[in-house]
């Protein structure tokens, strides 16, 4: 299944209405360009809403009229003690847009309500050592209907779904100890279908550390970057691949996807060079607990830094550094970017510790015809994929491109 992940979400009432004129496409276009300058920008006076976006200060009066009408924005205080007269600044409104973002991975679960404005509401989380697809597909729209629920009568404002898991759920699962059965069950549920049939609200569909991408790009290191390799350490290492503010999917929709990556030439009588997730995921490391009987579940959390485990984890961070490391400078060789990006699914001491290892693993590296790569830590978290799902329908209904992945720069 490949997703189209350039298609906007149809929705029966958007919340930008359509206005009774010829320039309805152009008048909606305007007021989405505003709404994104705020968004990237945070709150602004109509004097630098008109010199961010180039329109005119007649044009964004009107313009901010109609979205404060339609409750997508609201006034801060005045701001006194500059020359001239006080400035209002105009905020998204918080309450004028949701959205519910589902990450669906080998190891959790995760829901999010997210707000206008990014911020997560209410969340639920579910564990296990992998998804059985009976019993999680009746929970996915149980939870799902539960966040509605909770907005009570703002569950209008609901705008759409985002969910964001591998595209092979059950791929390498002899790696996992799961069956053939098991493996094939999830490689032929269509996600965004069976979420689409629980909902009345429109179903968008991503790869999770695309989505993951998607959420640093527009709401973390992205607004600062034009062009980066996004890394993500999860169950299985995975990336995306930012070029020009736009995320780059690749024929396939799956550029970045190190996980694959190959660790040493081939034919060399070392057998099939291993892949870069048999050093680089957090399964090596959930492994390396369960030889010493420790719970392999740390792995996600603060006990990973902590005895017993933080003999088994620096052990880890060494060999996931160097492979890592690897996978930077042969990105670097190829892509020439701005920097490279690393995030995870676990506590960001752990991350501090494998980005300070990963550094001085690059150093070991011969960087001659390269210029080095800056490696930057990754400000989303476990998060990252369900804030990117939840995302998609937020853009598509209130983003100036239709193309999710292009970050406007006004």
């Amino acid at each position: 299944m490949t997703p189209d992940l350039t298609t906007e979400p149809k929705r029966d009432a958007p919340l930008l209405r359509p206005r009774g004129s010829n320039h309805v496409g152009m008048r909606q276009f305007n007021e989405r360009v505003v709404l994104q300058a705020i968004r990237q920008n945070g709150s602004l006076p109509k004097a630098d809403l008109a010199r961010l976006t180039g329109l005119t200060a007649q044009t964004i009066g009107l313009i901010t009229t109609r979205l404060e009408d339609d409750d997508l924005l609201i006034r801060h205080e005045r701001v006194r003690g500059r020359i001239g007269q006080p400035s209002v600044p105009l905020a998204l409104n918080p309450d004028g847009a949701f959205a519910i973002g589902i990450k669906i991975g080998r190891r959790s679960t995760d829901w999010l309500l997210v707000d206008f404005t990014g911020r997560v509401r209410q969340r639920k989380t579910l564990s296990y050592p992998f998804p059985d697809a009976e019993s999680l597909l009746p929970v996915l729209g149980q939870n799902m209907n539960a966040l509605c629920d909770e907005l009570g009568p703002q569950a209008s404002r609901l705008v759409g779904v985002g969910v964001a898991a591998p595209f092979q759920l059950g791929g390498w699962h002899k790696m996992l100890g799961l069956s053939d059965v098991q493996s094939d069950t999830w490689n032929q549920i269509d996600l965004s279908a069976a979420v689409q049939g629980m909902t009345d609200l429109p179903v968008s569909f991503a790869k999770d550390t695309s989505a993951a991408c998607v959420a640093e790009l527009v709401a973390g290191r992205g607004r600062d970057l034009k062009s980066f390799l996004y890394l993500f350490v999860d169950t299985f290492v995975g990336g995306g691949l930012v070029i020009n503010s736009h995320l780059h999917g690749g024929i396939h929709g799956n550029a970045g996807a190190v996980a694959s990556l190959p660790l040493h030439l081939a034919g060399l009588g070392l057998g099939t060079p291993e892949q870069l997730l048999s050093h680089a995921s957090l399964w090596e490391l959930e492994q390396r607990f369960k030889i010493h009987g420790l719970d392999p579940a740390a792995a996600y959390d603060e006990r990973a830094m902590q005895a017993p485990y933080a003999i088994e984890t620096r052990a880890w961070v060494e060999s996931a550094a160097n492979a890592l490391a690897h996978s930077v400078v042969s990105a670097t060789a190829f892509l020439d970017m701005d920097a490279i990006v690393m995030d995870g699914s676990f506590c960001r001491p752990l991350l501090e510790l494998l980005m300070q290892s990963t550094r001085e693993a690059l150093g070991r590296y011969d960087w001659q015809g390269l210029w080095p790569a800056t490696l930057l830590t990754g400000s989303i978290g476990s998060d990252a994929r369900a804030l990117g799902g939840a995302m998609l329908p937020l853009h598509a209904n209130f983003a100036p491109d239709r193309d999710l992945f292009l970050k406007v720069g006004v």
